[in-house]
């Protein structure tokens, strides 16, 4: 049998784990991920622990913060005035949003606080600043 190496194309199932166990991703109830190793299609650590499995070999895997979506970054939490906001837009705690950028690109953010006089945006990704933990098989390598 030949084990996943750079730029093969495989697929994988995945159930992704929280700190405290808390299931945030699965791929059980469908299809399995596919992607090439070393294209960044996923997360580093992701990507790293698929090379050297074999088809039908599963592993768990625990993945630090900077080889998953990386820190949490205060650089990445604004405050927009109330007044910013569209007209009939009521921006909730927990709302995702997107910012368009001056250059026309959409930032996806998370609403963090709101008061009467203003929203804080939080654009670091969901899963920043945590440890993963997948429990992962090998379906099939191209």
């Amino acid at each position: 049998m030949t084990a996943a190496k750079h730029g093969d194309t495989v697929k994988v199932h995945y159930t992704g784990k929280l700190e405290d166990g808390t299931v945030f991703d699965s791929s059980r109830e469908k299809e399995p991920i596919e992607f090439t190793i070393g294209e960044g299609q996923v997360i580093p650590g992701f990507e790293s622990a698929v090379v050297g499995m074999e088809t039908g070999n599963s592993r768990s895997t625990t993945i630090p913060p900077e080889q998953a979506y990386g820190e949490r970054r205060t650089d990445r939490i604004l405050t927009v005035e109330r007044e910013q906001f569209p007209d009939g837009l009521d921006p909730e705690v927990g709302q995702q949003l997107e910012v368009k950028q001056p250059d026309g690109q959409a930032v996806p953010v998370t609403v963090a606080r709101v008061s009467d006089a203003d929203v804080t945006l939080d654009a670091n990704h969901p899963l920043a600043g945590r440890e993963l933990t997948f429990e992962m098989e090998l379906v099939e390598i191209r």
